[in-house]
């Protein structure tokens, strides 16, 4: 059952990758404008993060395994709109509507878990295979990608999915158990679409923001998902069987494992882009070599989360959780540092960096989320594992990944060009590369000579901020975390918080 399960989310979590080195094919095909990039990458995190919630609390009143079963069926369908898609606009839908079956299948893959191992050291220990998995299947992705798009081109890494998604249905349907809840009432659907909009909003108003600056609508816009954001969590206050049971935030490591779920994706998330777009378009690498260089990261990643519950053991929650953190800081400040041109032993060195401290701090905070709520209510837990992890990936993406376009453009300076050429050379790596293409002769060499010079600084920049980020957020899941915590002093918080409100 839990080769299943992790089969499942390896394939989810590659899909969430596996466009990186599909990108410059796809561009070449649809020409679509880097803002309409960003949204092609990122659509299927940032949906899936904001639909999770939703899911998890649905899958505890309809069944599990029901709402796995179905999520699978739509990954499936959406996979092929995906793959035959003639225009920007319809593969965005196809990744869209994919988050919408990642959604409904991936708490379940949590909750289950709960659900099937009672003892906390076994859980754990799967906790850990699932984790390892998860890391892996986000990093495979663009290898999987690179050899399918080299050998087939950008459609088969759509196709890849229906196949695989049809046999995990035959196998799961007589394999997996059911789990529901008895006792759950009707689901909050008022809530449901405050959290899906406030979620959806603030994604939005974060890329917009980062990717031209703070205008009066980006801040309208940021003021609207906070308001959302707010008024879901009242609502759930008041309920006395809310969607997302809010109080388990006020207690200080469930809020810990959520930041440290939610940190190292940024990282993650952002790094495994750019670090593809440098294989491939600053150092002429094909998609496959691109991916095979980005192995690093994956096999830090399993590493990370295999060695995750012995370190555990010796050292508690708390100090795993925060130098794992340290891990994530120390790979962004050797890249920050790193001498220019980069270099790939620096790149290889960093991958590895930020795949061990992601790999044993998710593990971690995973296992402390799953733990902290009762069985009947582990599609929560799952879910904002879930949320905190695909959201984490998706603004990683959207925020670093556009100071990183912003500052790449900044150092994008006196070139031989004017009109629509300048703007696509100014507007991405990608588009620099096809105009210099196009131009050919030294006009060509020179604006590549640039947009190398340019990739590197902006690298740097934006590994500092990085750090910045995952520094403050060390700082929090430390301080946070009692020094005496443990998984079975987590177990019993689910209902000491309920009783704090209810005297209240």
């Amino acid at each position: 059952m839990l080769a299943v399960l992790c089969a499942s989310v390896f394939l989810v979590m590659m899909d969430v990758t596996i466009l990186n080195v599909a990108l410059p094919a796809l561009i070449t095909d649809l020409q679509p404008d880097p803002l309409t990039q960003l949204w092609i990458v990122d659509i299927y995190s940032l949906l899936l993060g904001g639909l999770l919630v939703l899911c998890g609390g649905l899958g505890d009143r309809i069944g599990r395994k029901r709402m796995f079963l179905a999520g699978w069926v739509v990954f499936a369908l959406a996979s092929v709109i995906a793959a035959t898609a003639s225009a920007s606009w319809q593969l965005i839908l196809g990744r869209a509507l994919c988050a919408i079956g990642a959604a409904m299948l991936m708490p379940s893959t949590v909750s289950m878990i709960r659900n099937i191992f009672t003892d906390d050291r076994e859980r754990v220990r799967a906790i850990a295979v699932w984790s390892a998995v998860t890391g892996l299947g986000a990093a495979a992705g663009p290898v999987v990608g690179g050899l399918l798009v080299q050998n087939y081109g950008w459609r088969s890494a759509f196709w890849l999915n229906v196949p695989c998604a049809i046999a995990l249905l035959l196998v799961a349907i007589p394999l997996l158990p059911e789990f529901r809840s008895p006792s759950r009432g009707s689901l909050d659907w008022v809530g449901a679409v405050l959290s899906v909009v406030g979620i959806m909003t603030l994604a939005w108003g974060i890329k917009h923001t980062a990717a031209g600056g703070l205008t009066l609508g980006d801040v309208l816009v940021l003021a609207l998902a906070m308001g959302l954001l707010v008024l879901f969590a009242r609502r759930q206050l008041r309920l006395d069987d809310p969607l997302l049971d809010v109080r388990l935030f006020r207690r200080g490591p469930f809020t810990a494992a959520t930041i440290a779920t939610f940190v190292p994706q940024v990282a993650l998330g952002a790094m495994l882009l750019l670090f593809t777009l440098w294989l491939q378009y600053i150092q002429g690498y094909s998609p496959i070599q691109a991916g095979l260089r980005i192995l690093p990261v994956a096999f830090a990643a399993l590493v990370g989360a295999l060695i995750a519950p012995h370190v555990m053991d010796k050292a508690g929650v708390r100090t795993t959780m925060g130098a794992s953190l340290v891990a994530v800081v120390a790979g962004f400040i050797t890249l920050g540092f790193a001498p220019v041109p980069t270099t790939y032993p620096t790149i290889a060195g960093v991958q590895i960096a930020l795949g061990l401290g992601a790999g044993v701090v998710t593990t971690i905070a995973s296992s402390v989320l799953v733990a902290a709520v009762p069985a009947d209510r582990a599609g929560q837990a799952g879910a904002v594992s879930e949320t905190s992890y695909d959201l984490g990936q998706g603004v990683g993406v959207a925020l670093l990944g556009s100071i990183h376009g912003a500052i790449f453009a900044t150092h994008m300076t006196d070139l031989p060009l004017t009109g629509a050429d300048l703007d696509s050379a100014r507007g991405s790596v990608g588009g620099a590369a096809a105009v210099a293409a196009r131009v050919g002769g030294q006009a060509g060499e020179t604006i590549m000579d640039q947009a190398r010079s340019a990739f590197d600084a902006a690298l740097t920049t934006t590994a500092f901020v990085g750090a910045v980020i995952t520094v403050l957020a060390a700082l929090l899941v430390v301080r946070l975390t009692p020094r005496a915590f443990t998984m079975s002093t987590s177990g019993g918080e689910y209902e000491k918080t309920r009783k704090d409100f209810a005297d209240r």
